[in-house]
């Protein structure tokens, strides 16, 4: 089964912050158990795909700060296919209760393949 987009996802210094700028601008409200460190707006109301905002330690030169996560139920089958459509597997992460791998597409730009953990 192919990946779904499960947000759109913002790097940023305060996800609480941010999720709290997005969420007045769009009119949805910023989803309970917002943190600075991560924070949603629209998975409780129903926004397709919502807007997830994560803290990171500082923004990376070259690395989009705005990106793709895809939800996978398989997630090695899934970056196995991904990279043998043409993307570049840049690494892989676990945290806030999921695993992930950071891959690139054909032209650079960063995306996000996960599953929960």
């Amino acid at each position: 089964m192919a990946p779904t987009i499960a947000a759109t996802t913002y790097d940023c210094a305060d996800a609480a912050a941010l999720a709290g700028f997005y969420a007045r601008l769009l009119d949805h409200p910023v989803d309970p158990e917002a943190s600075e460190f991560v924070a949603t707006v629209g998975r409780e109301s129903g926004m397709t795909p919502p807007l997830f905002f994560l803290q990171v330690p500082d923004r990376t030169p070259g690395k989009n700060s705005i990106h793709l996560d895809l939800m996978a139920t398989d997630l090695a089958a899934e970056v196995e296919r991904a990279v043998a459509l043409g993307a570049q597997h840049i690494g892989d992460f676990a945290e806030h209760g999921f695993q992930w791998a950071t891959l690139a597409d054909p032209e650079g730009n960063l995306f996000d393949i996960a599953t929960h953990s």
